[in-house]
């Protein structure tokens, strides 16, 4: 086991949408969906469906999603199983995330 592993809690489908709130109001607009593969162990597994597949603004809906989410103790991880967040915008998030924290060495993979 690693060192640097903590306890996470669940979390729920529904807190996981709740959580997205204002994006939410962007998707509905658009006819965008967010699906709730699974939340074990705070590995949210997420799909954008409907109005989000093919458009040019999922990787930012996705990156808002992202970061709103990785905020939250319950959560440990974000996976858009559809690669809808590219990994550098992944990368920016966690740096932003960590430079926000004040982590010197931040969160880069």
């Amino acid at each position: 086991m690693m060192g640097n592993t903590r306890r996470v809690m669940a979390i729920t489908a529904e807190e996981v949408l709740k959580e997205i709130g204002p994006v939410q109001e962007v998707l509905d607009a658009h006819d965008g969906v967010v699906t709730v593969i699974d939340t074990a162990d705070g590995n949210v597994m997420l799909s954008l469906d409907g109005g989000c597949v093919g458009c040019s603004s999922t990787p930012m809906t996705a990156m808002q999603i992202y970061y709103s989410l990785k905020k939250l103790d319950t959560v440990n991880d974000v996976i858009f199983v559809n690669g809808e967040l590219p990994e550098y915008m992944r990368t920016f998030i966690d740096q932003k995330m960590a430079d926000e924290s004040g982590d010197p060495e931040g969160e880069i993979i």
